[in-house]
Formats: structure tokens, sequence, C-alpha cells
């Protein structure tokens, strides 16, 4: 039987000192017909000239810095297998992972499917097991630092974690991609709800196993992209009724991120993203328009897969969160049988 045929896409930036290995380890991927699609976002390291020379291999090189979303448009555009499988340029490929995970992503039904992310420094524990998805639109690594045995069943999750998923070409192709204007951060969880809206299910494959070298940051750009990003699938993704039925809460977690940021020195990139959603008022009034237009069912069918409670364990929570929590939750509680489907 011929393999399925895959183009995974890379990305590089900056250092990159684990390039090299993430590209060796994609190539020798068993089960599959693998080519590698790099695009060179600002790679000061040499592990690109290293990389182009290997066979499989295309470099791309944008003339400025696209970011993860453009970067992965880019790629994809590229890109020549029936499957797009991608693969962040720090994370190491188990050789039967992407073949399992094309599997699950073959079945009817599914969207799109994601490896089981491990910690590179200890892969018997998670990184994430597939991201949760708060009603509110805030999102993160799930199961990191758990024990990948309690992750060890192939689960339906609400959001995909970007470092590595495939998805069907064509599929990728109808949605367009990324929204480039994401630049970096919230991406994958905008394209997982708009999979979940045309009906289609996200799967976690426990058994496809990828070392992540992963560090987690903050800076000022993360913080205003994370923030800016979240709104803007709020505002684009969820439809009129779920908003209104949300906006209390909404309003209220926009006055604890605003609190959190004036209190971590950030207040000042939460106000930038408010102004660039204002300054981009037709661009999002459009994507809105796009994303409502294109699902076929309501919020409702991801709505059971959705968390009220916030509990990150990558990050330390503000003072308060056990208050915003049980808040969250009687108000899940009210508004999430609204949402089922009618």
């Amino acid at each position: 039987m011929t393999p399925p045929q895959v183009t995974a896409v890379m990305l590089a930036y900056g250092a990159e000192p684990w390039l090299v290995d993430t590209a060796h380890a994609v190539l020798a991927s068993d089960g599959v017909d693998i080519e590698l699609v790099l695009v060179d976002n600002g790679c000061t390291g040499d592990g690109v000239d290293v990389v182009k020379d290997l066979s499989g291999v295309r470099v791309i090189r944008p003339e400025q810095n696209t970011g993860y979303s453009g970067g992965c448009n880019i790629g994809a555009a590229d890109a020549t297998g029936d499957w797009l499988a991608f693969v962040n340029s720090d994370a190491i490929v188990a050789p039967d992972a992407l073949a399992k995970v094309v599997a699950v992503a073959a079945e009817p039904g599914v969207g799109a499917a994601m490896a089981s992310i491990r910690l590179a420094q200890d892969p018997e524990l998670i990184n994430t097991s597939g991201n949760p998805l708060h009603f509110t639109g805030l999102s993160w690594a799930g199961g990191n630092g758990e024990p990948a045995s309690a992750h060890a069943r192939r689960t339906v999750v609400p959001s995909l974690s970007g470092c590595c998923f495939v998805i069907d070409r064509r599929r990728w192709a109808e949605l367009g991609g990324f929204a480039a204007e994401y630049f970096a951060y919230h991406e994958d969880t905008e394209l997982s709800l708009r999979l979940w809206q045309r009906g289609l299910r996200l799967e976690y494959v426990p058994d496809a196993v990828v070392r992540h070298h992963y560090e987690f940051s903050r800076n000022d750009r993360k913080l205003y992209l994370v923030e800016r990003n979240r709104l803007l699938t709020l505002l684009t993704a969820y439809q009129g009724r779920t908003l209104a039925l949300l906006a209390p809460m909404l309003l209220l977690t926009e006055a604890a991120m605003l609190a959190a940021a004036l209190a971590g020195g950030w207040g000042r990139q939460k106000a930038r993203g408010w102004v660039w959603l204002w300054c981009h008022r037709d661009w999002v009034r459009a994507r809105r328009r796009r994303l409502q237009a294109e699902r076929t069912v309501d919020d409702g069918v991801v709505a059971p897969l959705m968390t009220a409670r916030v509990a990150p364990s990558n990050v330390d929570t503000p003072p308060g969160i056990g208050v915003f929590n049980a808040v969250a939750a009687a108000w899940w509680a009210l508004a999430r049988p609204l949402l089922r489907q009618r």
C-alpha cells in the first residue's frame, strides 16, 4: 500500500538550537512519504544552512518575519503532500509519530489530530495532551507536567496544540489556513473552533510521541498578542447569541485581565490590543462574516468540551482566581444549556 504523502511545515526564527535535530527526526519518519518545507523567518543560527542541503527539504525565505501564522501559510502553500504536518522547530517526533497522527486524522468525522507532546527533559511527563478552552477564550497547555500514563487514552480535545498536528491539505485550503493577522499565538485555538463549527472533531493520539524542548516565556510582545488574539477569536468565531449570553462574564474577564496587566506591568500591552481591534474593526467585521457563514453547527457542539475553571499548571495564577472560577462556574452552569444546538 502506498504510504500517505505528508508535507511537514516548520518555521525557523532566532537561534534555533534544535532545528537540525528536529529536521532529521521528521525526515526519518516511518510509514509516510515525507517532505519538509522550512520557512526561514529570520534564523540567526546556522541550522537553516545545514538543513537546506538535506534530501527532501525545501527552504523558503520570506522578505520579512511573517510570524507563526503567516509562516505556516507560506509553507503550506508550497506543499505537495496530501497531508500537512505542522511541527515546531524544537519538537522531536518519534519515527512512527506522524504516521499514527495521519491515520487518525484520516478517519471519518475527524477535522485534525495532534500528537502526544511530551517534555523533552522528561518524556514520561506531558507538555500538552490538548489545550483546554475556557469559555472566555483563555487557553493553556493541557496536562503540562502530569505523567504521560495519565494521558494514555485517545481523547477528543477542544483545542489542538500548534506544536505538532496533522490536517488534510484540502481542508486546510478550504479554511484558508491561519489568519495572517494573528501573527503568533491563539491561531491554533481559532482553527480548532472553526473545525468544530464545521461538525468535525479533534483527536489526541497518545502513542504518537513528540519530545518538545518547551520553555515558557513572557515578554511584552507575547502578552500583547495572546490577549489581543483571544479577543479577536471571541469577536469573530463565537455566534452573536453566544456573545450575548456570555457578555457579563466576558466584561468581568476583561476587568480581571486589565487588573492583572496593570499589576504585572503590561497594562500598555493590554490597551494596545484594544487599540488594534478598533483600528482594524473593518477587517474584524469581515472576518466575522466569513467565519459565521462557513459554520454548519451552533456553538453548542463544542460547549460541552469547554471549561469554566482557569487552572494552568505552567504559570502562576493571580490572586482572586478562586473567586473568579466560582463566579465563572455559576455563570457557565446557567449559560451552557442555552447554547445547545437548536
